[in-house]
């Protein structure tokens, strides 16, 4: 059986386990990072340099990095589905995956500040200024998605990474702009099982 290692509130394992989800792959999930320590230990170093989470390990094949965790198991369990066929539809999803990171570093601020930084630590024009980079930036997938159900037209792995950082800033308690088409597209997300079960959880 698969096994991956990382706690339920990253962001990172979040896509992962999204995937295993959508995919209905067997897997059994090791808590680790932050709380709960492990991904400091020498055992976990070796399989993964970096210290962080998530890494799966799959029948002897270790892997880290979360976009690339979910582009593997696209490419070996979603063929046509999560990893679409046609090579144009797979670039343009792997694209959104790679332009999700750039959303991720300007969202980072705004989430730690909020949510895991105490009230009076709050670098709050930090905060906000991250906030307005933020709503920028989602107006580049809210035009992409006018016309179209989901980011490379399906859904697919193109949604993942992106849809759990579009659930954070959803749930914060922050302005955001009217982008019609990106709530639509995450009011589509919210209505799938796997999403609601992994993703859509208590901010913390």
């Amino acid at each position: 059986m698969l096994k991956i290692w990382g706690r339920t509130n990253s962001v990172n394992v979040k896509k992962a386990l999204w995937a295993l989800e959508e995919l209905g792959v067997k897997y059994e999930r090791i808590d680790a990072g932050m709380q709960f320590g492990v991904n400091n230990t020498p055992e976990y170093r070796r399989m993964n340099p970096t210290g962080l989470v998530p890494t799966i390990e799959d029948d002897g094949f270790v892997l880290w990095e979360s976009h690339s965790i979910v582009r593997y198991l696209a490419a070996k369990h979603g063929a046509g589905s999560l990893w679409p066929n046609e090579l144009r539809v797979r670039a343009d999803a792997e694209r959104w995956m790679d332009w999700a990171f750039t959303f991720q570093a300007a969202f980072r601020t705004v989430f730690w500040g909020l949510v895991r930084t105490p009230a009076e630590k709050r670098d709050m024009n930090a905060i906000e200024e991250a906030r307005k980079k933020c709503a920028e930036l989602l107006a580049i997938p809210d035009a992409a998605l006018r016309g179209r159900q989901y980011l490379a037209g399906s859904f697919s792995m193109g949604d993942i990474p992106l849809g759990c950082h579009v659930q954070l800033w959803m749930r914060l308690p922050l302005e955001r702009p009217a982008l019609p088409s990106l709530k639509a597209w995450f009011d589509r997300l919210c209505g799938r099982p796997a999403f609601r079960k992994i993703v859509d959880i208590p901010l913390s």
